[in-house]
């Protein structure tokens, strides 16, 4: 919110687990999404598309908000122009928001509940993690001051797949450079499009939804908080998904 192969030289990696899970561990990795899932940032592109609208001569619909979220830049400005039934530069719109948006992300980036907690949890236990991320890179560098580079042994940026979510490219990067397969990563998620991502890809899906409602489904366990999950939820998680596959 495009080229694979900047990927793992723009992640951040931690030594002790950079090789990737033991093979005898259910869990091989867990990737994060990160605004609306670790982040509260959704509020934070909220204000920025409706300066981007009002900058334009219009009001961004909610209806047309609630198609954005967990969309790349490039979707996201030509949902705004078509609601706002206008013909403008993509380019200059698209600058205008990431500029906008890299303000507010020095600003006014805070946690969702157990976010960090889960994070620092994951890492003690040796699992590695990946952020896989629909925001660009400049914009994720600005975040990553935040959150913190050490708990990622790589991430993935909106801008750096040839297909951003909802196509599962971004997720089966992030588990093929943690060296896990996908069906052993938990992806832990907070919108539609990046829930049918990692579905797409084979991973095992936590749903936190933040600012758009899902009902529980197959294919993914919808939780209403990570507050109190920690690593040994998931690797339970990952071992009842890997007991369910018949070979």
């Amino acid at each position: 919110m495009s080229s694979t192969g900047q990927a793992g030289a723009a992640g951040s990696a931690c030594p002790a687990i950079a090789e990737g899970a033991a093979a005898s561990d259910p869990l091989g990795g867990v990737l994060f999404d990160m605004d609306g899932t670790l982040l509260d940032s959704e509020k934070v592109w909220d204000v920025a598309l409706d300066d981007l609208a009002s900058w334009l001569g219009g009001d961004l619909s909610p209806s047309a908000r609630v198609r954005m979220v967990g969309s790349s830049l490039a979707r996201s400005v030509a949902i705004l122009h078509a609601d706002l039934g206008i013909e403008a530069d993509p380019e200059s719109s698209g600058a205008y928001l990431t500029e906008r948006t890299a303000e507010l992300f020095r600003t006014a980036l805070v946690w969702k509940p157990g976010a960090r907690e889960l994070l620092a949890d994951v890492r003690a236990a040796g699992i590695p993690a990946a952020l896989v991320t629909s925001t660009q890179r400049r914009l994720t560098e600005i975040a990553l001051d935040f959150i913190g580079r050490d708990f990622f042994v790589t991430t993935i940026c909106g801008d750096e797949v040839g297909q951003p979510k909802p196509h599962p490219e971004p997720y089966l990067t992030a588990a093929a450079l943690l060296g896990a397969p996908p069906g052993r990563c938990v992806v832990i998620e907070d919108s539609p499009l990046g829930v049918a991502s990692a579905q797409a890809a084979g991973c095992i899906v936590v749903a936190v939804p933040s600012e758009v409602p899902m009902p529980a489904a197959d294919g993914r366990t919808v939780i209403g908080s990570l507050a109190g999950v920690d690593a040994g939820w998931l690797r339970a998680l990952a071992l009842d998904h890997g007991s369910s596959i018949v070979t």
